[in-house]
């Protein structure tokens, strides 16, 4: 079975972000980046896939130079080979852009012979939070997609998962090929060993820009992007908290501030 998970790079979530003033885009270079958490729950599935399967797990992202980072993360856990997308033009891409830009990447794969039968993704990015992309790859792709799933599994034919709802889980079976996006309560992501570490340096990861994908430069990237931000402001400071005094009215003053922000 050949897997691919698309996975993506994103500043560190115990990092204060800001927005850069001249595009309103995100600033990725004032804090750390990091594989987005989410993804390595759909590393560590597909690799549990893969390991049942007698599988291959590709990983594809896109973005900066940078994020090659990222791709060996997932290949010193155990990935086989990683595709990276980069160019210029497609800093401020938004989800509408980023699906088209991996869904071509994607054909482009298939059509070198690399013809996938699942795609895995997390179900969020945690830099923007929209659980849109996996939605747009599938109807791109003309493929089914399983949403939320805690739980997948297969039969090299077909793919079942548990999708996670507010009343507990729908058992959602579908042909594959399929995309499949994860939630974090499907596994728990191991840590690379020093062994996969050194032997991730060894593994073939290939590069493609919008010429490699024959997509023009006005369909992605802040050009192309069908939303936008149009104006911010930095939060300000937390102000030191009001302090209540008890001198027999405490309760009272405690249901009287509750009540003046509507609490109560």
């Amino acid at each position: 079975m050949k897997i691919v998970v698309c996975v993506k790079q994103v500043p560190d979530t115990a990092s204060e972000k800001a927005l850069r003033s001249e595009d309103s885009t995100l600033d990725r270079d004032a804090v750390d980046a990091v594989m987005n958490e989410m993804d390595e729950f759909a590393v560590e599935e597909a690799l549990q896939l893969a390991e049942r399967t007698d599988g291959e797990v590709t990983v594809l992202l896109m973005g900066p130079d940078q994020g090659t980072e990222t791709i060996r993360k997932a290949l010193s856990m155990g990935a086989h080979k990683g595709i990276h997308v980069v160019d210029d033009a497609l800093h401020g891409s938004d989800a509408v852009a980023t699906s088209a830009v991996l869904a071509a990447a994607l054909a482009s794969e298939e059509g070198a012979g690399g013809a996938y039968d699942l795609i895995i993704l997390g179900s969020e990015a945690s830099d923007a939070r929209t659980s849109l992309v996996p939605a747009m790859l599938a109807e791109r792709l003309g493929l089914p997609q399983l949403t939320f799933a805690q739980k997948v599994d297969t039969d090299g034919a077909n793919v079942t998962v548990e999708r996670l709802t507010d009343y507990g889980h729908d058992v959602v079976t579908s042909g594959l090929p399929a995309v499949v996006s994860v939630v974090e309560k499907i596994n728990e992501p191991r840590y690379p060993s020093f062994k996969g570490i050194m032997a991730a340096k060894k593994k073939p990861v290939s590069t493609l820009d919008l010429g490699d994908l024959g997509l023009d430069a006005a369909e992605v990237g802040a050009a192309g992007a069908w939303s936008k931000v149009e104006d911010f402001a930095v939060r300000p400071p937390r102000t030191t908290g009001e302090l209540v005094k008890d001198e027999g009215d405490g309760g009272k003053q405690l249901v009287s501030f509750l009540a003046s922000r509507k609490l109560v």
